[in-house]
């Protein structure tokens, strides 16, 4: 093993020339498309990959499927056998968990999802190698879909540890430590220490004699060796602070953003300008390797601005150098405060977010602890908190692209807690009838409801990848209508009806906008109480649409007893809609005959 680590300059130059000669497939690149006109028409669909299908039974070695912390057997094979089924569902954009070679495991949990990278130019063996890699991604291109790479340049696995007492072997104990005060009893992990501000010190019964020292550690058994590429082995590459301590280091900026993700995950030096080169180089190799469509980026917010304003604008023009147009890159801020996550899609930094503060508020209010304004009080923060200008990337702006969602692997299932189908069902129709690019977690459209990691990540094959539950049906529905009815992928959406009301009010619950291009306008009503059938008016006065009256709006979203509704003198309308009901009404003339 190489302890003699490059200087910071030399390091920066060899960059590229060091990826490109290790990189797992180097000199077998695919032929790079562009398969994206505008990212409003797609429809995402998130998988883990561990999770989804195994289409190889050669690449399952350490699976344990009665374990959910443990690697089930999901492949790359796994995703291509089943493309047929997630055409079927409507989706038109595939996004995998990180590809990249991990850490086998840790402290018992294996590192099936992929965020605890150990060579970022290699493949991870459990899904396949580089050649089923592009094969399967060859096939979504055929199949009309795109396939977005989830990444992470925040932190590496767990490859070191901090040698706090000097013993040259990783400890995890309590140390009595002399002292002014007395002897001092202190519980210590030099896996994962708590947060320093001055850096992690190393100490002894003494006291403290300066930084402590980090070992690379070399345990081939489960791939817990240094980092690769090589540069990536400079302890001056790490920030090497210790982990953020929960809950006081949330709150704290520098601890966000230079501290060690909790679970020993080491908190790169992303204020270097060779450690910017050297995670540019390996991404932007995969888009070379892979002819990936996108990325979706882990753990924005733990990275400073000044990073995302230098890797961004760059891996926007490799990718036009390479010939991908429309390279998409959006960002996972997870964080409730709206302000903050939009602040990242600012000053030429990501094309867009994942809309954590909607996935909040969508919960509150079909599960009945908010009113319907408290969306169009997302909506409008939306106008504010994020970009209007259009990316160089993709053309769009943060607002209208915005990706919005209901599950993912990080929080709790919609349904988790006994929200019922017909709760969810009226949320999805939100989420696919607002303006945005609407994202579906794997195993929503069979109803799954997990709790919290690892419980909400489930093997989709338990449910025999039916296409006959209701909730499959309804999100095939939505995309199907979605994809016929173009103000519902690119309109401008205007609020016009929400209320304040949770009780027996005649309005309780109901919600109304309209979606309009250069075409026509759509008007989306929904019912999210569970109390009784509510109407688009408080009884004093009906809400107010663009619409002319005497235009006849027919429900397509309705079964087969279709409500027509007729606009009256100042576009007024009063429509009624059953608990949970939604209702997709458009001008008579434009309903699409199949």
């Amino acid at each position: 093993m190489n302890r003699n680590f490059p200087t910071a300059a030399v390091a920066a130059a060899a960059a590229a020339l060091v990826l490109t000669a290790c990189f797992d497939g180097a000199g077998l690149q695919p032929k790079i498309t562009s398969n994206v006109q505008d990212w409003r028409d797609e429809v995402v669909y998130q998988l883990m990959t561990d999770r989804f299908a195994n289409g190889d039974l050669g690449n399952d070695y350490n699976v344990d499927r009665a374990s959910p912390g443990k690697y089930h057997g999901g492949d790359f094979a796994g995703i291509e056998a089943k493309i047929p089924y997630l055409q079927k569902l409507g989706v038109t954009t595939l996004w995998i968990s990180p590809v990249v070679k991990n850490v086998e495991e840790d402290a018992g949990f294996a590192s099936y999802h992929g965020y605890w990278a150990q060579d970022l130019t290699a493949v991870n063996p459990h899904f396949g190698d580089m050649a089923s890699l592009r094969h399967m991604v060859d096939a979504a291109h055929d199949a009309g879909l795109k396939v977005v790479l989830d990444i992470v340049t925040n932190h590496m696995g767990q490859l070191f540890y901090y040698d706090i007492n000097g013993n040259g072997q990783a400890d995890e104990r309590a140390w009595t430590y002399g002292g002014q005060s007395g002897n001092e009893v202190v519980h210590v992990s030099e896996w994962d220490p708590d947060w320093d501000p001055r850096g992690i010190m190393g100490r002894t019964a003494t006291g403290e004699y300066g930084p402590a020292p980090i070992r690379f550690l070399w345990m081939p058994d489960i791939n817990r060796i240094p980092p690769m590429p090589e540069v990536f082995q400079n302890p001056s590459w790490y920030h090497r602070r210790g982990r953020v301590v929960d809950p006081a280091g949330w709150s704290d900026p520098e601890q966000v953003e230079k501290g060690d993700f909790p679970g020993g995950l080491k908190d790169l030096f992303t204020e270097k300008q060779e450690v910017r080169d050297a995670l540019f180089e390996a991404y932007a190799k995969w888009i070379e390797n892979a002819d990936f469509d996108g990325f979706r980026i882990d753990t924005v917010k733990h990275v400073e601005h000044g990073f995302w304003q230098d890797f961004c604008p760059r891996m926007r023009a490799r990718a036009e150098e390479l010939g991908k147009k429309n390279f998409l890159m959006f960002g996972e801020v997870f964080d409730g405060d709206d302000q903050k996550v939009g602040s990242y899609s600012f000053n030429d930094e990501l094309d867009t977010l994942f809309n954590f503060a909607q996935k909040y508020t969508i919960e509150n209010v079909f599960k009945g602890a908010a009113p319907t304004k408290a969306l169009a009080d997302n909506l409008a923060g939306r106008r504010v908190n994020y970009s209007n200008t259009p990316s160089k990337g993709i053309g769009l702006t943060a607002q209208q692209s915005i990706v919005n969602f209901l599950d993912n692997h990080d929080t709790p299932r919609f349904l988790y807690g006994g929200a019922k189908r017909e709760t969810l069902h009226g949320a999805l129709a939100y989420l696919f009838f607002e303006e945005g690019i609407p994202d579906v977690f794997y195993g929503t459209e069979q109803e799954y409801d997990g709790g919290n990691d690892p419980a909400n990540r489930e093997d989709l094959s338990l449910s025999g990848f039916s296409t006959e539950t209701p909730t499959f049906q309804w999100i095939a529905k939505l995309a199907k209508l979605r994809k016929a009815y173009s103000p519902l992928r690119r309109g401008t959406m205007e609020f016009k009806y929400v209320t304040e009301h949770l009780g027996d009010e005649a309005d309780a619950g109901m919600l109304a906008f309209e979606r309009t291009d250069e075409n026509y306008t759509a008007l989306v009503v929904i019912n999210a109480g569970d109390k009784h059938a509510a109407r688009t008016s408080d009884g004093a006065q009906d809400m107010k649409t663009s619409f002319p009256m005497g235009t006849k709006l027919v429900d397509v979203l309705g079964g087969t007893a279709t409500a027509t509704v007729t606009v009256g003198e100042g576009g007024a309308v009063s429509v009624e809609a059953a608990p949970h009901q939604a209702m997709l009404l458009v001008p008579e003339d434009r309903v699409v005959i199949e």
